[in-house]
């Protein structure tokens, strides 16, 4: 790519508001496969400069006509991606009629024809290939839309109410719908298809009646009824923790196949990846079911924060979508296990999040720069976003959070905002003052926390002396606000009431200095300190707790939480200790004797016990270390396994046996199958025929989460059983594409040295589709992210297969593209061999005469 070619860098400093508005939106389709003609009237008004030219965005539309208040004008050019019109007077109805072709756009953004329907997804910048607009989330309108189509495609979809439907005079057939609360463009929505309908209905608090419309592709109608079931609890929880309302008489969910993200929040009609909305026992594991209600749950929370109040630009994404994943996990929490799902959110940061922060891809979750805001969906603006939201709800505590919702709603609805507004609303609703808090927003990198002890007998008192240190990789980083929440065990394992001086102490410990120490008093022996209680602040934490002490803890603390992270603490010391030594230890006793007592006793959480049974995963691990120990990290955890399989065996067989479920999605069954999973995952590493029984036993499950169980654990232990089991998956389920995902996931999962060969013939297997994100994401995705040995092999095969394929999808899903690339950004952290061969796949890239902007900005930072 040569310098004038190189996309340009956009900057947040560089902001200027919209010099017109769009007050209403009129937009006809005429649905045509390869010719969709789309004519768009908007009513503007002049809000900046009287000499202002109307600047709209377009990317591969072919312009018909270009009229004003009925006239054609000719006071216009065209220069790359933007329509330029002169001279516009301050109050006009201008009319733009464009031609597209959905049927050869592969992209999926915008509008494109696939798997036999229309849609369309227009988040970040996809609107600006449906029609020239003002395609920035800081220009509200209300829509009018018309849809014309062939009556192939008897559901014709957008956004708000339908208000008019019928035939035309050619035979075709159209609908007209009409969304009263003005929107960006990136919330418009179109759907046309034929699909199963599910049809419900929800009451809210008010008496207000909401019919609620579940479309699938023909024959998925059994596996809807969680996907709406989900819907309705969000609503009723939106209404009882938030007090928020739907504000529509009508909301849909459109599954369809062809979709690059999970799912999309446009207004009144949220498009979903049918794997996020699709599940019945037979097809879906525990895990989907759980996603499902998640991510059902997610979009129907941005009705209000994302849609009614929406951000300025896109630098402020985590304004919506830090916001609404904090308000999705607490959902998921408060209906669930909130201990369960604090780890997974936890694991997140751990692995993912802070590799980002450490990565030539570190930014703020305000960013401050941009080529493709594509590339901004990151986990730091989603997951770190919803952490900087937690640690706010945790200062300022859950009356004083709802009332600086209620004010922020109160000032801004209808509005385009910024992170700043939303702040300053929790500012001023609770009198706390957050500037000092504020840094979290504009400063990238995960801090690091260096946490020293002491206990003084004589004085009976304990300190904890906190020093908050910058990145490594951001040494400039001013102090932070940090809330720091701990617990104080005895010997004895209770709870120790925090006090200084007589008066009591707050166990969220406010950290706002470079360093800072606190004391409790009348503490009648040392103490064991649980720090970072719940994961109180995404930082990392050194602290100097010995194993006995971690035990202590995995024992005793009150957060169900903080147990397990003690219990990956000790895992990742042994690790460690491990990789340090010439002839490494096994597994101490006492860890082994701690895993028997919560086999043998059963009790509590299964599904939390099934977690403290986890080793960490190699992400996790690949943390603790600057340059990443590939091959001794894999030794040792293998080592680790094998000795944990062997040792408990008989229990793990006891446990297997003595566990029954009812064959239900209730929290009880889904604990049960989650500890009987992780006992067969062990028992797969042995010899035991039990183990070969068990196998077969709960891969001939009606069962999902039983069977995938089952291949898993035979496949990751390379049981005689595998390729067997797998057979038999793929002639069972090759009529149904998303289960194959399942299947497809699992063979990227072969350990063997045939492995890449296999992938390749996989590409010519009837369901794998290049085109499909889903498909391509469930095997290269899974092979690069999770098959570590083969991925991360000597002789570079496995980076050679990732590059091949980012190479092919540049040129037909560069978004697609450029969330699979997220494995070689770390690639200065390997070693020589390693770093130089993911360093060729890169240049490769960077090489391309035609590297999609997408691409090209992950390329560039990761190569400089």
């Amino acid at each position: 790519m040569t310098a004038a070619q190189k996309p340009q860098t956009q900057y947040l400093k560089d902001y200027q508001a919209p010099d017109f508005l769009i007050n209403h939106t009129e937009l006809n389709f005429d649905l045509q496969p390869l010719t969709t003609r789309v004519t768009a009237l908007l009513t503007l008004s002049r809000v900046g400069a009287k000499t202002a030219p109307l600047v709209l965005d377009g990317i591969d539309l072919r312009l018909v006509s270009l009229s004003i208040d009925t006239h054609d004008i000719s006071d216009y050019k065209i220069v790359g991606e933007q329509l330029i019109i002169n001279n516009l007077p301050d109050h006009c109805q201008l009319s733009i009629v464009t031609e597209i072709s959905p049927q050869t756009n592969t992209s999926l953004e915008g509008l494109y024809l696939s798997g036999g329907a229309y849609c369309t997804q227009c988040e970040a910048q996809g609107f600006r290939k449906i029609t020239y607009y003002m395609d920035r989330p800081d220009v509200l309108s209300t829509f009018d839309v018309t849809i014309i189509a062939d009556k192939k495609y008897p559901q014709l979809l957008s956004n708000g109410n339908m208000v008019d439907s019928g035939e035309t005079q050619d035979g075709r057939h159209f609908a007209k719908w009409q969304d009263p609360f003005k929107k960006p463009s990136y919330l418009f929505a179109l759907v046309a298809g034929d699909f199963d309908v599910l049809n419900d209905s929800y009451t809210t608090k008010s008496g207000k009646n909401v019919d609620l419309a579940l479309f699938v592709d023909k024959g998925n109608l059994s596996k809807t009824p969680h996907a709406m079931s989900s819907l309705k609890k969000a609503m009723q929880w939106d209404e009882t923790r938030f007090n928020l309302e739907y504000d529509l008489d009508i909301y849909m969910i459109v599954a369809v196949d062809f979709f690059n993200m999970g799912a999309m929040e446009n207004k009144g009609l949220n498009i979903f990846n049918s794997k996020c909305v699709l599940a019945n026992q037979e097809t879906a594991t525990d895990k989907d079911y759980h996603t499902i209600e998640s991510i059902v749950g997610h979009e129907y929370f941005h009705n209000w924060t994302g849609n009614r109040v929406t951000c300025r630009d896109w630098f402020q994404l985590s304004l919506k979508e830090g916001l609404t994943v904090f308000r999705d996990q607490e959902f998921s929490s408060d209906l669930g296990s909130r201990a369960l799902n604090r780890i997974d959110a936890v694991k997140v940061m751990r692995t993912h999040q802070f590799s980002e922060d450490a990565g030539p891809m570190a930014h703020p979750i305000r960013p401050e720069k941009v080529i493709e805001m594509n590339n901004f969906y990151t986990v730091t603006v989603y997951d770190k976003g919803a952490e900087v939201i937690r640690m706010m709800h945790t200062l300022l505590g859950e009356t004083n959070f709802q009332k600086g919702m209620t004010l922020y709603f109160e000032r801004h609805d209808g509005q385009a905002v910024t992170c700043d507004d939303f702040v300053s609303a929790m500012s001023d609703a609770s009198n706390i003052n957050l500037e000092q808090f504020k840094r979290w927003y504009s400063q990238s990198g995960t801090p690091r926390l260096n946490v020293q002890q002491s206990y003084h007998s004589e004085t009976q008192t304990f300190s904890l002396t906190i020093e908050q240190a910058a990145p490594i990789n951001q040494p400039q980083n001013d102090t932070l606000h940090i809330p720091f929440a701990i617990e104080l065990l005895d010997s004895k394992g209770k709870s120790v009431p925090l006090q200084y001086k007589g008066q009591s102490v707050d166990h969220v410990l406010d950290v706002t200095k470079a360093t800072q120490t606190f004391n409790f008093d009348q503490l009648a022996e040392q103490p064991v300190a649980v720090l970072l209680e719940d994961f109180s602040a995404p930082c990392i934490l050194k602290q100097h707790s010995n194993d006995q002490d971690l035990l202590h803890i995995m024992r005793f603390a009150r957060s169900d939480f903080s147990r397990w992270d003690a219990q990956q603490q000790l895992f990742i010391n042994a690790v460690k200790r491990g990789i340090a030594s010439k002839n490494p230890e096994p597994l101490s006793n006492e860890i082994i004797a701690a895993l028997q007592v919560l086999i043998a006793s059963r009790a509590g959480d299964l599904a939390l016990l099934a977690e403290l049974l986890k080793l960490p995963s190699f992400d996790t691990l690949a943390a603790e270390f600057e340059t990443i120990p590939v091959d001794a990290i894999l030794t040792i955890t293998q080592q680790f396994e094998q000795q944990i399989a062997d040792t408990l065996e008989q229990e793990f067989i006891n446990c297997y046996q003595a566990l029954e479920d009812d064959g239900s999605v209730n929290a009880a069954a889904v604990a049960i199958r989650s500890l009987k999973q992780q006992c067969l995952y062990y028992l797969a590493k042995t010899d035991s025929l039990s183990a070969a029984e068990f196998i077969k036993e709960a891969a001939s499950s009606t069962n999902m989460t039983n069977v995938l169980g089952a291949l898993s654990g035979a496949i990751k232990a390379s049981h005689t059983l595998s390729d067997t089991l797998l057979a038999h998956f793929d002639s069972q389920w090759r009529h149904d594409v998303l289960v194959m995902d399942k299947w497809f996931a699992l063979q990227a999962m072969q350990s063997g040295d045939d492995a890449i060969d296999n992938i390749k013939a996989l590409y010519e297997h009837p369901c794998f589709d290049f085109s499909n994100p889903n498909r391509v994401r469930a095997l290269i995705g899974s092979f690069s992210h999770f098959n570590t040995a083969q991925f991360h092999r000597l002789d570079g095969k496995g980076y050679a297969l990732l590059g091949d394929l980012l190479i092919k999808l540049n040129t037909i899903n560069p978004q697609n593209a450029s969330r699979m690339l997220t494995p070689f950004m770390s690639w200065k952290r390997y070693d020589k061999v390693r770093s130089a061969a993911m360093k060729t796949q890169l240049q490769r890239l960077a090489d391309l005469d035609t590297l999609s902007d997408d691409l090209f900005e992950k390329v560039e930072k990761a190569l400089n």
